[in-house]
């Protein structure tokens, strides 16, 4: 291949991902020409309504594989979790690349952490699941819907809308915005959601070169500790809106798998933890969704559905 063009989102962290990929791989094939074909995607668009109600952030995709079916891209940069659990026929997960920091980071213009916030403090986000730990954490919290690109949510903290807002620590780190946070929440106190941290990197499954050209970016440790996470959201529905958390660690050819689903509210939960080969990693998030189901994960997802 002599050229290459990348279909990527155009909000600034998602030009920082698609050149980050540019970046790679022009330093693996300098005789490459690498394009960015940035795109504007439904759920950009949709800042005032809920993503779960429109129908989750696949929004963020579609747009994305519509080039590629159309011959105008021939891959597409994602945040993983971001990515439907599923792919619609004739896409493939090309590679997935080393992960950044997955844990959710803590902002607020004067308070250390959730703990030092009154009691009536408002947090921001965007996310059921972080909503629903930091509830059951912190009952006394008031929690409202936090929309928008980093810079927009920031702003919005900013202007005094919010005493505090949670996001993603990673993307705060890719835009050199890693001094906004003020702590960050462990793995236990907020458990990240399937894919968190990792890029991803789609194709048409039928292009054999183009996956061959980026096989070289994939990281082994991250797509085995994704494709488990992944696994457990897609045999509990495949939605990227429901309350669920996803980690898997490796470590010596195995993952340490740990989830959870929740209730909005944080007063109902189910979790579960094992694991398993990190070869076969569907095998263990299949497993853990099977506890998690007996733990009463699809009574907890059925209250959610309309």
């Amino acid at each position: 291949m002599k050229a290459l063009r990348i279909a990527t989102r155009r909000s600034r962290l998602a030009l920082w991902q698609a050149e980050h990929v540019k970046e790679r791989l022009k330093a693996l094939h300098p005789e490459l020409d690498v394009e960015l074909v940035p795109l504007s995607t439904r759920g950009d668009e949709l800042l005032e309504v809920s993503l779960a109600k429109e129908g989750g952030k696949g929004l963020f995709v579609k747009e994305l594989e519509n080039a590629l079916a159309e011959g105008r891209a021939e891959i597409a940069v994602h945040s993983m979790k971001d990515v439907p659990a599923e792919l619609p026929p004739g896409f493939a997960l090309a590679a997935i690349l080393a992960r950044e920091d997955p844990r959710d980071a803590f902002l607020s213009l004067s308070h250390a952490n959730l703990a030092a916030l009154p009691a009536g403090a408002v947090v921001g986000t965007s996310s059921l699941r972080r909503q629903a730990q930091i509830a059951a954490r912190y009952p006394a919290l008031e929690i409202r819907p936090l929309r928008g690109n980093v810079d927009t949510r920031l702003a919005k903290l900013d202007r005094g809308e919010y005493a505090a807002i949670v996001l993603a620590a990673a993307g705060l780190k890719r835009l050199g915005l890693e001094a906004r946070i003020r702590s960050h929440l462990s793995i236990e106190e907020s458990l990240p959601a399937a894919g968190q941290a990792a890029l991803g990197i789609e194709c048409l499954s039928a292009r054999a070169d183009v996956v061959a050209l980026v096989q070289a970016l994939q990281d082994e440790d991250a797509s085995a500790c994704v494709r488990a996470e992944r696994e457990v959201n897609r045999a509990l529905g495949g939605s990227c809106t429901i309350p669920l958390g996803a980690f898997a660690e490796a470590r010596d050819g195995h993952l340490r798998l740990r989830a959870l689903v929740a209730s909005p509210d944080g007063k109902r939960f189910a979790r579960a933890e094992g694991e398993g080969a990190a070869a076969r990693p569907e095998e263990l998030g299949l497993r853990i969704a099977g506890l998690l189901r007996e733990r009463g994960a699809a009574e907890i997802l059925a209250a959610l559905l309309p």
